[in-house]
């Protein structure tokens, strides 16, 4: 069993910096299970459609892809943190026919509205040899995903199970939690809720616009070819329960949230939760599926100079992204098959790709180059999981799609206009993200 409280993933797990060389472990970890709940809008309050039973089930999905059973599993990374939004409100009763339907920790909401190792170990059958487990400091599977590889890579565990899990419950987005507060610290007494977020980036967009001499509507390939990928992606929201075709014309007509940004440049949150098996490259070999490798990860998250960042910051924090990806991997921006940043408010996706120089794209010609063919069909596939806009918000469709491509396991979604043997997912916004890069081989 686990051998004490769970804690934050230590700074020494991320490789936050330039100069660093290439990665230690570089090659000797690898990806070898995927699985993924159901998707629903909101919970319904029924105990097999909670978060801690999609969490369950997940898993049970990963170890059997994997073909690892629950007693070989020796490592849990997770991210406690579950909410996409919706708060459990203070003072609301606890339905306890949900949490007795469980093994429940001291805590009635873990399951419910937040997620423990402990939990997690409680209630999936057979979980009894973990001897490392660690929370993400991010809200995110990124988080989890360079947390895990890094444990992997040192030998603190070797089949380990990496887990993010959503809750959407009633309500308003945000309206609970520390929004509803009759007083705010840190940052968000300076702001309205929104503005580090779409506000923000739909500030840096404007900037960006205005600098570079180009328009909203410029966005509206990206757009649409996200929402085609992701109607091709039968394990996310929007292909199980709204498969509906977007046109530019929509795109473009689609009223404002926070112009520029418009109704489709903000994804919706949504409950579900996914989970993936790591192990050593040594031990991958005897896995049922095709190992993807990890040839590195990193973490940018440096300082920008006031409350949201500017064009300036966003752009340096992408450009930094891309110097500490290429080094720790070794290779370069030409050796990218295709890329899966997140994109949870599509307008910053550019930043990313930029940052990346994906396919030589530098500042200022992202744009330009969502108007030329980004399909999966075609030599610049640029989100062939559709990402958030495509499949809701989860921000791991694009660490599942780059494994699954890979593998040759895209289904209708499969990049047929380069061969799929380099990838780069991460997220979340260019100022504050973690990066994985994924291959085919080990070297």
């Amino acid at each position: 069993m686990t051998t004490g409280p769970t804690q934050k993933a230590p700074q020494s797990m991320y490789r936050d910096g330039e100069g660093l060389g290439v990665w230690e472990h570089r090659g000797k970890v690898a990806a070898v299970g995927i699985g993924h709940s159901p998707t629903a809008r909101r919970w319904d309050g029924l105990a097999e459609n909670s978060v801690g039973a999609n969490t369950i089930l997940a898993i049970q999905k990963a170890m059997e892809d994997a073909g690892v059973s629950p007693d070989q599993v020796d490592g849990l990374v997770l991210d406690a943190d579950t909410t996409t939004g919706a708060h459990w409100q203070k003072g609301d009763p606890v339905p306890m026919d949900v949490v007795n339907a469980f093994n429940p920790t001291d805590d009635p909401l873990d399951g419910i509205a937040k997620l423990s190792a402990e939990w997690v170990i409680k209630n999936v059958p057979g979980l009894q040899n973990i001897k490392f487990t660690a929370y993400a400091n991010h809200s995110c599977m990124s988080d989890c995903v360079v947390v895990a590889a890094q444990a992997v890579g040192d030998g603190l565990c070797n089949n380990c199970l990496v887990v993010k899990g959503w809750h959407n419950l009633a309500g308003r987005y945000y309206q609970g939690g520390a929004a509803a507060e009759d007083t705010l610290s840190g940052r968000g007494q300076f702001n309205l809720w929104g503005a580090p977020a779409s506000y923000g980036t739909a500030s840096q967009f404007a900037e960006y616009c205005i600098k570079y001499g180009k328009n909203h509507d410029m966005m509206a390939p990206f757009v649409v070819n996200s929402k085609r990928n992701g109607l091709l992606f039968p394990e996310g929201f929007f292909a199980q329960h709204r498969p509906d075709v977007i046109t530019v014309e929509d795109y473009i007509s689609a009223r404002w949230i926070a112009k520029p940004a418009n109704l489709f440049d903000n994804d919706i949150p949504i409950m579900a939760s996914a989970a993936y098996l790591f192990t050593t490259a040594e031990r991958a070999k005897d896995m049922k599926q095709k190992p993807v490798y990890i040839l590195n990860h990193t973490r940018t998250w440096p300082r920008i100079r006031g409350v949201a960042p500017t064009l300036d910051d966003i752009e340096a924090a992408g450009d930094m992204m891309g110097r500490q990806l290429y080094e720790g991997a070794g290779i370069t921006a030409n050796d990218v098959s295709f890329q899966n940043m997140y994109d949870g408010f599509t307008l910053f996706h550019l930043f990313h790709l930029e940052g990346l120089r994906y396919r030589g794209v530098q500042r200022g010609e992202g744009l330009d180059f969502f108007q030329g063919d980004i399909s999966i069909e075609g030599p610049n596939p640029v989100s062939p999981s559709g990402g958030n806009t495509g499949s809701g918000r989860t921000r791991f469709w694009m660490h599942t799609d780059s494994i699954q491509q890979i593998q040759g396991r895209a289904g209708a979604r499969a990049i047929t206009g380069v061969k799929p043997e380099i990838a780069i997912s991460g997220g979340t916004m260019p100022q504050n993200v973690e990066a994985t890069v994924w291959s085919a081989t080990p070297d």
